[in-house]
């Protein structure tokens, strides 16, 4: 059995950077969302705009499709500067961050994309490089290798990532501002449409920008993806207005249901409550009943499953809460998590 899960991977796909491209705000004042932290980072680009100076490091973490790449472009924009754009798993060796350091300019913004995801060697060297704007460069091997010191031109780092528990100490703290980027609110997902759907000349009422909001599984990514999916439907079969009916038939139609689960999703709840009572049940023994790897079951639908409060993470196992059965439309047992006759079983396995 196999799921596609372009709908609502907060991934991007294929060439949906080149669409998202168009759709992305270019200044501080036109980001939705976050509030806390555009305030924050509005601070600390003014200050630094003030001391003509670059800003601190900018470390983002949260999860994928929530707005850290767009803030790093913004981040340029507000300063008025170069943008060098790479990702973490590109610079395998020292050499290959070298090269761009050595080529910035002063001011230039470097975006270093799942930073969390570098060679030990690049991010040794990135530690002097951030600190005191020089790298070393090993000429030769051996007894007879020697370190040539470099300076470079300051720079501001923006760095990003999906896994910030992963992020060594030394790097973390070099940063001066560290910003985490939560999920999105229903109301603010609904703004995020009405906008989109004005840049793509889209007649977006706002009870249909609601339904498609509360599907979009609290991520912008997700809810722009599902408005160009559901403007298709409405230009097909709707006249092209999305009105929440129009809506709700073309996400029921994608098979992404009111609480923005999906197949897997369901199908994932289902084996739970269907094949084995609710749980607990092996992380591996869940895979195999819905036919698919662990892992994909463990990093693509479980994080959403939990945050919604449909399933737990317990020493012995997967275990579905009452919240699950009610979903699925079943009667959930009195001692199923989550019911007051329930023990406290959330730990994470």
């Amino acid at each position: 059995m196999s799921f596609e899960r372009d709908l609502v991977s907060p991934e991007p796909e294929g060439d949906e950077r080149a669409i998202e491209a168009a759709l992305r705000p270019r200044r501080l004042d036109e980001f939705i969302g976050q509030g806390r932290v555009r305030e924050q980072l509005s601070l600390v680009l003014e200050s630094a705009l003030r001391r003509n100076r670059p800003p601190d490091h900018v470390l983002m973490s949260g999860g994928p499709g929530l707005g850290k790449t767009t803030l790093a472009m913004i981040i340029a924009s507000e300063l008025g500067a170069p943008l060098r754009m790479t990702s973490g798993p590109a610079l395998e060796r020292a050499g290959d961050l070298a090269a761009i350091l050595s080529t910035l300019t002063e001011g230039e913004v470097l975006f270093i994309d799942e930073i969390h995801r570098m060679a030990r060697p690049a991010e040794e060297m990135l530690y002097l490089a951030m600190e005191d704007f020089r790298v070393d460069i090993v000429v030769g091997k051996g007894p007879g290798a020697t370190s040539i010191p470099l300076d470079i031109a300051p720079f501001t780092l923006v760095g990003a990532t999906t896994r910030a528990g992963l992020l060594p100490a030394p790097l973390r703290d070099r940063f001066g501002f560290t910003a985490h980027m939560d999920f999105y609110e229903v109301a603010e997902l609904e703004r995020v449409l009405r906008r989109s759907a004005k840049l793509l000349s889209v007649e977006l009422p706002d009870e249909g920008a609601y339904e498609i909001a509360r599907r979009s599984r609290g991520t912008p990514r997700i809810a722009n993806r599902l408005l160009r999916r559901v403007r298709d439907f409405a230009e097909v079969r709707a006249e092209g207005v999305i009105t929440r009916e129009v809506a709700a038939a073309a996400l029921n139609l994608y098979e992404v249901d009111a609480e923005g689960l999906d197949r897997l999703d369901r199908a994932v709840l289902d084996a739970l409550l269907r094949k084995f009572g609710g749980g607990p049940v092996g992380l591996s023994t869940l895979a195999v009943a819905v036919g698919e790897e662990p892992e994909t079951v463990e990093v693509v639908a479980e994080p959403f499953l939990v945050r919604q409060g449909l399933l737990a993470r317990t020493p012995r196992g997967r275990v579905a809460t009452a919240t699950a059965w009610a979903h699925l439309g079943l009667t959930p047992p009195p001692d199923a998590v989550g019911s007051a006759a329930a023990p406290t079983l959330f730990d994470d396995a």
